[in-house]
């Protein structure tokens, strides 16, 4: 059977192909009476418009690009599935890339994005220093970041609370007695570990606690970052009573190194981590944590992207959604 095409509609309808297009795309002036018969003789005949034709029609091509570090790590799956949840509801594929913590690999999603006309692009990186990002990102006109701030740029953000969440953790830690607390920070450049590193050194001295910056380690956001930190850490500092770990991946890490140091938990040392993904509740001992709305930062990253592609601007928009605090068995 031959395909049929916006001629067949065309004609059927007794319309010029002008006329279809503008109905088609819901542009220009057709009266009521004639959008009607064109749309009947639309679904009569089952007519699908050409993706490419549609694009070029409107300048959209009802995609959106996500990059994403490590797709691999449940927090930015959770993301993902957020932003995918709300691009379908509206009508949008899309285009996932993880860079797997790779720099340069990152820059060349960015412009293979371009190259694909996405309608938008949300990038969740770390990595790439607020230079790189801004001048890759510059490119593409609608742009929302997760978790990261770079002033200059123009572009939403939705971020976690991520200070507030490590004044939770760590308040919590103090008020159950730990005063010698060991923080496994995340990447250096990462913002949520600069927020995280803020919390943490801001509660300790608000209660009377000397920020003791050898107590502090940047690790890989991975189990095994975190179980190479926590026994570098626990080397050096055995009197720490608990650690406050980046993400639940560190954290579980910092488990193993205990149990490889016959240190119990929570008995002889505290372990909290933040995120609470799945595993959170499922080791043993079951983690104290920060609980992020991981899918709800997807959604409401796709809600600020639409908004832009729709044409409402968007320059240095930001969401902050709440954290709140997970206690269980690890740091009870």
């Amino acid at each position: 059977m031959n395909r049929v095409t916006m001629a067949d509609v065309a004609r059927e309808a007794g319309v010029s192909l002008m006329t279809v297009s503008r109905v088609i795309n819901d542009k220009g002036d057709v009266s009521d009476d004639t959008r009607q018969r064109v749309l009947a003789v639309v679904e009569r005949l089952d007519y699908r418009p050409s993706g490419i034709a549609r694009s070029l029609a409107t300048r959209r091509t009802g995609t959106i690009g996500l990059l994403v570090p490590d797709i691999s790590n449940p927090f930015f799956a959770d993301v993902a599935r957020g932003v995918a949840d709300e691009a379908y509801l509206e009508g949008y594929s899309v285009f996932l890339c993880s860079s797997d913590e790779d720099t340069a690999r990152e820059l060349e999603f960015v412009a293979s994005l371009e190259e694909k006309r996405v309608d938008g692009l949300i990038a969740c990186s770390s990595r790439l220093s607020a230079e790189d990002l801004s001048g890759a990102l510059a490119r593409h006109t609608n742009v929302v970041l997760i978790n990261r701030r770079i002033p200059d740029l123009h572009a939403g953000r939705v971020l976690a609370d991520d200070r507030a969440g490590a004044c939770l953790v760590v308040e919590h830690l103090v008020r159950t007695g730990h005063r010698t607390i060991g923080l496994l920070a995340g990447p250096p450049a990462s913002y949520s570990s600069k927020a995280r590193l803020a919390g943490y050194r801001a509660v300790l001295e608000e209660l009377g606690i000397a920020f003791a910056p050898e107590l502090v380690r940047h690790c890989a956001p991975t189990d095994r970052g975190g179980e190479e930190a926590a026994a570098e850490l626990l080397t050096l500092r055995p009197d720490i009573t608990a650690l406050f770990c980046y993400n639940d991946l560190v954290a579980v890490g910092a488990l193993r190194a205990c149990a490889a140091r016959q240190l119990a938990v929570p008995d002889r040392i505290a372990v909290a981590g933040f995120d609470d993904i799945a595993i959170a509740a499922l080791v043993v001992p079951p983690l104290t944590t920060c609980r992020v709305p991981r899918h709800n930062i997807g959604v409401e990253a796709t809600k600020s992207l639409l908004t832009q592609i729709n044409g409402e601007p968007c320059n240095g928009c930001e969401i902050v959604l709440p954290v709140e605090l997970v206690v269980r068995a690890s740091a009870p």
